[in-house]
C-alpha cells in the first residue's frame, strides 16, 4: 500500500506543475488579454435628456443622485497620463454654515443654500423679532421692515433705550439676499438706515456706501442672531417661487478659447475678488511664494506630480522646497475683475497655465 501511495502522489504532483506553470504564464500576461477601458468614458456620447410630459409638474421630480456637470475645461484634461478622480460630491457642502464673514467695511452671512430657500426663512425671521416685512423685491433680493421704534421686541433686538425721547431717530431695517460667489450658497447683508418717516417703498441699497463703526456693530450683532435662527429652522425649510425671479448670474465665470481655459472673470470688487482668489488658492493646497495686492500678482508653485517627485529617493529626502513656476494676474479688463495664468519666464516646464485656472475655478465657484 505505501508503494501504491507514493506513486499516487507523484502523479498528482507530476499533473499540477504544468497547471501551475499555464497559470503564471496567464497571470504575466493577463494585462494584454483584457481590455483597456480607461478611456471610454472620455470619449462617450451624451444620452438624451429626460424630458417630461407638458401636463407634469416640475416641482416633484428632481435629482435623486445629481452628477456634476463636466466643463470644457475639465473634459479637456481627461487623457491617459493623469485619469482625473471621480468628482466629490461633498465639495459643494460648506465646511460650516450660517457663517458672519467681514471684507473691506462689508460684512454677511454666509449661508450653504440657494436664494429660494433662504428668501421665506429670512421673512420669518424680520416677522418673529418684531421687524416686520413692510416693502419687499424678490427680484431684487431686498426686504424692508417697518418703523423699528414703535415695536418693543425689535427695540430689544437694536438695544434701543426703553425710555424713548421725542427726539430718537426713526430706523428702519434693510435686508438683501443674494447668490454668494460660491455655487449653491447665498449671502444675506442686513443694513439699519435713519429715516425722518416711514417710508413709502424700498429705499435703496446703495451698495458702494461706507457703514459706520456702529452700523457694522449693528449688523453683526443681528447677522448672528439670524444664523442662530435660521441654523433653528434647518429641518423646516420651504421654497418660494417668487424669489426664483432674483438675479442669479453666476459671480465668478470660466472664460474659454478654443476649449482651453483663457482667464476667469469676477464680477466682484477688488478686495472681494482678492480674498476669493487667496483662499482658492489655500483650499487647492497650491503654494504661494510671493504676492502683491496692489500690483495684483500671485508667484505660485503648479507643478505636476510627475516633476515634484525624485524617484525612490524621495523616501530619503527631505520635501522639496516649492519652486516659482507660474504667475497669476488679477486686473481690471473692460469694467470687469480679470485672472489670468502665465508660465514664469525661468521656469522651462510644460504650461499648464489652462490647468491652473480650470482649478482655481474649481475653489472659486
Amino acid at each position: 500500500m505505501a508503494f501504491l501511495f507514493r506513486t499516487e502522489v507523484k502523479r498528482v504532483l507530476g499533473s499540477v506543475a504544468p497547471a501551475t506553470g499555464l497559470l503564471f504564464v496567464l497571470a504575466a500576461s493577463g494585462c494584454s488579454l483584457m481590455e483597456d477601458r480607461s478611456e471610454r468614458y472620455v470619449n462617450a456620447k451624451e444620452g438624451e435628456q429626460l424630458r417630461l410630459p407638458d401636463t407634469a409638474d416640475d416641482s416633484r421630480f428632481g435629482q435623486v443622485m445629481p452628477v456634476r456637470e463636466v466643463t470644457t475645461a475639465d473634459s479637456g484634461r481627461m487623457y491617459r497620463s493623469s485619469i482625473p478622480e471621480p468628482p466629490d460630491m461633498t465639495s459643494e457642502i460648506l465646511d460650516e454654515n450660517y457663517v458672519v464673514e467681514e471684507l473691506d467695511g462689508q460684512m454677511w452671512l454666509l449661508i450653504n443654500d440657494v436664494p429660494g430657500r433662504v428668501w421665506p426663512a429670512v421673512s420669518s425671521y424680520m416677522n418673529e423679532r418684531g421687524l416686520g416685512v413692510a416693502h419687499d423685491s424678490p427680484q431684487l433680493g431686498l426686504l424692508q421692515s417697518e418703523l423699528v421704534n414703535f415695536s418693543k421686541r425689535a427695540r430689544t433686538l437694536l438695544e434701543l433705550d426703553s425710555d424713548p425721547g421725542p427726539s430718537e431717530d426713526m430706523l428702519v431695517v434693510q435686508t438683501r439676499v443674494a447668490p454668494g460667489v460660491r455655487r449653491k450658497t447665498t449671502e444675506v447683508q442686513l443694513r439699519v438706515h435713519e429715516v425722518e418717516s416711514n417710508p413709502d417703498g424700498l429705499l435703496s441699497w446703495q451698495t458702494g456706501e461706507e457703514p459706520t463703526a456702529e452700523g457694522l456693530a449693528n449688523s453683526k450683532r443681528l447677522l448672528e442672531d439670524m444664523g442662530e435662527f435660521l441654523r433653528g429652522r434647518d429641518e423646516s425649510k420651504s421654497y418660494s417661487r417668487a424669489a426664483l425671479g432674483m438675479v442669479s448670474e453666476p459671480l465668478v465665470r470660466l472664460i474659454s478659447e478654443n476649449e482651453e481655459p483663457v482667464a476667469i472673470e469676477m464680477d466682484l470688487d477688488y478686495g472681494r475678488a482678492w480674498s476669493e482668489v487667496s483662499r482658492a488658492l489655500d483650499e487647492a493646497e497650491v503654494p504661494v511664494l510671493d504676492l502683491n495686492r496692489s500690483e495684483g500678482w500671485f508667484n505660485v508653485d503648479f507643478r505636476s506630480e510627475s516633476e515634484r517627485e525624485s524617484g525612490w529617493f524621495d523616501w530619503f529626502s527631505d520635501d522639496e522646497e516649492p519652486q516659482h513656476t507660474f504667475d497669476l494676474r488679477l486686473e481690471e479688463q473692460e469694467g470687469a475683475l480679470v485672472v489670468t495664468a502665465a508660465r514664469a519666464s525661468e521656469y522651462s516646464g510644460d504650461d499648464r497655465s489652462s490647468e491652473l485656472l480650470s482649478e482655481l475655478f474649481e475653489y472659486l465657484y
